[in-house]
């Protein structure tokens, strides 16, 4: 009876051994593999990063670490500034690597999509007729249209008329889809950033671009027609339309009805 005793304990002993030599052989080849490979220096985020965030904005929210080659991101970067100038594309997440492909230029960023069913028409737009130069991609516009005096034929040929000057707010909820800037100097800075001054109640004014903007729009057939009429014959302007602006009480306001019937004393 001693005999077996000692026979099973013996047994559980090698059986223990074995297994320690087992572990220990695993743990030190896969020790071996990871010492025998490169390491390889990488940016990952530390706390999350918001959609359209500038690259130079970003190391803050990352942190330096090591990986093996074999677990490195396609793309990842070693040098932010290989991605300096450009903003993030997407919302980047904790424990993601920095890559290349997912940052581009601003001028890419402010490309949009139009929906299938309409078409897109651009418009060259003074600064200040397109909310001081501060339309953007995504924005909802009312596009307001105005003309000087057209000349009409009357009766008479030779006694040609005129239409009337006049303005009025014909197009709603347009979804702007492009914003360019003919001169990237001009690109204005957002309100309390970049080159700046106070007003006279100490609120930031931003400096305002000096060049004209190609706005495109995504509008139906008949709406592309008018506007860009106005465009070659008159005056186009934008007005910021959140989508609960109201839109009625608008008429084509002429030299003969831009005032109100309220009398002034």
């Amino acid at each position: 009876m001693q005999r077996k005793a000692t026979g099973i304990v013996g047994a559980v002993v090698l059986a223990i051994f074995g297994t320690v030599l087992l572990v220990a052989y695993v743990q030190s080849a896969k020790n071996d593999a990871i010492a025998g490979e490169a390491l390889v220096n990488v940016w990952r985020v530390k706390t999350t990063i918001k959609q359209g965030t500038k690259a130079e904005d970003i190391e803050d929210s990352l942190e330096r670490t090591k990986v093996p080659v074999k677990v490195r991101a396609k793309g990842a970067i070693d040098d932010l500034d290989d991605i300096k100038g450009q903003v993030s594309s997407t919302e980047l997440v904790a424990g993601e690597q920095i890559v290349a492909s997912r940052f581009i230029t601003p001028s890419e960023a402010r490309q949009g999509e139009a929906p299938p069913d309409l078409l897109q028409v651009t418009v060259e737009l003074d600064p200040q007729r397109a909310l001081g130069g501060r339309v953007r991609v995504g924005d909802t516009v009312a596009v307001l249209l105005s003309f000087e005096p057209f000349d009409v034929e009357g009766t008479d040929p030779e006694k040609p008329t005129k239409t009337s000057n006049v303005t009025h707010m014909e197009l709603h909820d347009v979804k702007v889809v492009s914003v360019q800037i003919a001169d990237d100097s001009g690109v204005p800075e957002v309100a309390g950033e970049g080159d700046s001054r106070k007003s006279s109640n100490d609120q930031a004014v931003s400096s305002a671009p000096t060049s004209t903007l190609l706005v495109t729009f995504a509008l139906d057939a008949p709406s592309v027609e008018q506007l860009v009429f106005a465009a070659e014959f008159g005056t186009v302007w934008l007005a910021a339309e959140p989508p609960d602006a109201p839109e009625n009480g608008t008429k084509q306001v002429t030299r003969g009805n831009v005032f109100s019937d309220t009398v002034i004393k």
